[in-house]
């Protein structure tokens, strides 16, 4: 690759997307003060001293930021955008007080006086290192500025955020700042400026009505995915999404990031049929083991006349609305084969989809998921690849290696043919719960990539399915979006980490912190995937598998150390949370052994056995863990239901997210299509979900020894269908609020089962 045309490809990012106009700095300067003041409160904030300043930065898109004073004088924030500012107040914070930023509750404890930053400390976003002579490297200075850090997935605004009001937006986006994200999806709405559009061309509300999915699948509907499942749409939820995107966009552009728009990928509405009978389409095949009642979009033909009117309606209909910063999101081919492997179709595909934005703005820039190509490999050969993406001219196809922590694409695509691509942290698959993490190569993977010869990384990104778990991943990677090198002791690292999130600083949670880092933590190969498949969370059956990437005894030694730590750090919010997802894991593990125990004793037919094992697991273990799931608002199934019902304008409307929501959760589709997908494990859910299943089971199995009659899956499957279903059509409401003692309840657990495991006793 030569060097010019990189460092070509690289500034036309420069050009489209980094950096804000000197105007901006007051603005994005008062969003930060604002920041600190929701932060923080109003006294203290009063000790900050923030500014913006373009100049810091040494060259265009070097975001950089500066720190000093404190003591007995304010301590001073600089930045050279508002994000800058933002992630070097965060640093002070982390580095100087040590507090902590998270999810499930933030630590902000500020010793008296500040701390005083020694002399000035100046932090930049890392370049991407040539491995070079001096004179290539000289070369390459001009394009080795990183630009971005990137936030989301197109799934994530199904899977975490589909409920959120603008208060819950508000502290995303704090967190999106605090963390130094500059590039961050803002899809909320669009469902809104396509109904105006396909209204404009002639569809009818009820074709509209019916294309559109439910809320809590509307990624995969604005994916091509799926059409109609679990819908329609009711009028408030565009009205009310229209209001969220507005303010999203607001509060994003005021502290400089670039807010990510969609745009049109090429699928329609089957009712465009009608209204334009010579368009030229094709049907697609099934997604996700829907039928075509739900899946098989309609695709239109890119040299198809409609395809760039449609395309531009929708756009620029978008932008009068929502203005633009120039970098839009398309996904065409989203686990969909294509309806051919023909180089030149696949060129012509990806031509329309970026000639319908540069139509109405010339200055588009396209952000493309590459998971296509990490997705189905045995079609996206050598020469697919570089039908789409030579398709797009050089630095005008921003490439999202999605999965790149485990399975990166950019190694064996030549840098993705020279587009510009970020380095991106899946992790989290569907936001299970479970504790789960590739810490070591997350923590070397950036360098790997600037590194690369020839690399085209213009950034780092986390792009998890689902959020609100595992923050020490996100913490790591946040870092490293400003670090030039890895961290060189993740062992120090994640104690440091524990004494931060917790307020103090504990030999016994440290341990147990290093004990999960070198277990759950420290997944390497082709087996991590971020997707909990424990036999908890997943419908019965005797071909589960049980098999896990680490030693089940650092789970349980950590599980012990960081109860023996409770006394001491009992009080802080975030060492509760961690107690109990702890515990959870546990109790995971422990319905694992169980169920191998109970397998064992069905296939040797030893009743006794199975009633032992089956008894224990599901009439002791997993009404434990639902009681301790009880003791904390964030693993309540009422909270995350309400989330939904908050959402509605009427009392129907209200019960019918609420099935949305039980849908995603469990079966997924009308059918089990994609079951448990989504699982998480949730005080109401464990009690009346996965608990009935395995009872249900687990009685198949005694009556199948007792009769001396083959276990008949087939039919249990049909059986257990009936209670799921069941589940996600009931009208039963969940406590929203806690109860009992999440200290407790686990050593209740704890005591009772660790024992247990000492001894080796299954």
């Amino acid at each position: 690759m030569e060097a010019v045309a990189v460092a070509a490809a690289v500034g036309v990012l420069l050009l489209a997307g980094a950096g804000g106009a000197a105007g901006d700095e007051a603005r994005e300067a008062a969003a930060v003060r604002a920041l600190v003041a929701r932060l923080l409160g109003p006294g203290p904030a009063a000790d900050f001293s923030v500014s913006v300043e373009r100049a810091l930065a040494a060259k265009p898109g070097l975001d950089t930021y500066s720190l000093g004073g404190g003591g007995a004088a304010r301590v001073r924030v600089r930045g050279s955008t508002g994000v800058a500012a933002a992630a070097g107040l965060h640093r002070y914070l982390r580095d100087f007080c040590g507090c902590h930023v998270a999810w499930s509750g933030s630590q902000l404890r500020l010793p008296r006086p500040l701390p005083a930053v020694p002399g000035e400390l100046t932090e930049a976003t890392p370049n991407r290192a040539s491995a070079g002579p001096p004179e290539k490297r000289k070369e390459d200075a001009y394009r080795a500025v990183l630009l971005y850090r990137y936030y989301q997935n197109v799934c994530t605004q199904s899977y975490s955020f589909v409920w959120w009001d603008w208060a819950r937006w508000e502290r995303e986006i704090d967190w999106m700042a605090l963390n130094g994200i500059n590039l961050a999806l803002a899809w909320s709405g669009q469902e809104a400026i396509w109904q105006r559009v396909y209204l404009a061309l002639g569809l009818t509300q009820a074709e509209i009505n019916e294309f559109f999915t439910g809320p809590a699948f509307l990624a995969w509907g604005r994916m091509g995915n799926l059409h109609t499942w679990d819908g329609p749409l009711p009028p408030s939820w565009h009205i009310k999404q229209l209001y969220l995107q507005h303010r999203v966009l607001d509060q994003m552009r005021s502290f400089g990031m670039t807010p990510v728009l969609p745009a049109f990928a090429g699928h329609v509405p089957e009712a465009v049929t009608r209204v334009f009978p010579q368009v030229n389409v094709t049907k697609m095949g099934s997604w996700g083991h829907f039928n075509c009642s739900y899946s098989c979009s309609f695709l239109l033909a890119p040299e198809d006349p409609i395809f760039p009117i449609i395309g531009s309606l929708f756009l620029r209909e978008l932008i009068k609305e929502f203005g633009t910063d120039h970098i839009y999101g398309a996904d065409t081919f989203n686990e969909m084969q294509p309806p051919s492997s023909e180089p030149s179709y696949l060129a012509a595909a990806t031509t329309a989809v970026y000639e319908a934005m540069t139509a109405v703005d010339t200055e588009a820039v396209w952000l493309l998921q590459g998971w296509l190509f990490q997705h189905q490999p045995q079609f996206w050969g050598p020469a697919q690849i570089r039908a789409v993406l030579g398709a797009v001219p050089r630095g005008r196809l921003l490439v999202l290696d999605l999965f790149a922590e485990s399975q990166p694409v950019y190694t064996r695509t030549a840098s993705f043919q020279g587009q510009p691509f970020i380095w991106c942290m899946l992790h989290n698959f569907g936001g299970n719960h479970g504790l789960f993490g590739a810490l070591e190569a997350v923590n070397g993977g950036p360098e790997a990539a600037r590194l690369f010869p020839n690399s085209t990384m213009v950034g780092t990104g986390m792009a998890p399915e689902g959020i609100s778990q595992n923050e020490v991943v996100y913490s790591l990677m946040a870092e490293l979006g400003w670090r030039k090198d890895p961290v060189p002791d993740l062992a120090a690292w994640v104690t440091s980490f524990a004494a931060r999130r917790y307020g103090v600083s504990h030999p016994d949670a440290g341990a147990a912190w290093r004990l999960l880092l070198r277990s759950v933590y420290n997944c390497s190969g082709e087996a991590c995937r971020g997707h909990n498949r424990s036999p908890l969370v997943r419908r019965p059956s005797l071909q589960m598998n049980t098999s896990i990437w680490y030693n089940r005894s650092d789970v349980f030694e950590a599980w012990r150390l960081l109860l023996t730590s409770a006394p001491s750090l009992a009080t802080s919010p975030a060492f509760r949370y961690d107690l109990l997802d702890l515990t959870r894991q546990a109790v995971q593990e422990l319905v694992s052994l169980y169920y191998e125990e109970a397998r064992s004793a069905y296939l040797s037919k030893e009743l006794a056995s199975l009633l032992r094992a089956g008894g224990v697991l599901a009439y002791e273990l997993l009404p434990a863990l639902d009681e301790v799931l009880a003791s904390d608002s964030r693993f309540l199934l009422g909270s995350w239901l309400e989330q939904a019902r908050a959402a509605a304008v009427s009392e129907a409307e209200a019960d019918f997210y609420e099935q949305n929501s039980r849908y995603q959760l469990t079966l997924w589709g009308p059918e089990g299509n994609i079951l448990d997908y989504a699982n998480k494990q949730l005080a109401g859910l464990v009690a009346n979900y996965y608990t009935p299943r395995w009872r249900l089971f687990l009685e198949a199995l005694v009556d199948s020894v007792a009769q001396g009659i083959p276990f008949q899956q087939h039919q249990f499957d049909k059986n257990v269908f009936q209670l799921e279903q069941a589940f996600v059509l009931s009208k039963q409401r969940y406590p929203s609020q806690p109860r009992g003692d999440t200290v407790d309840l686990a050593k209740k657990i704890f005591l009772k089962y660790y024992p247990r495991w000492v001894a080796g006793s299954w």
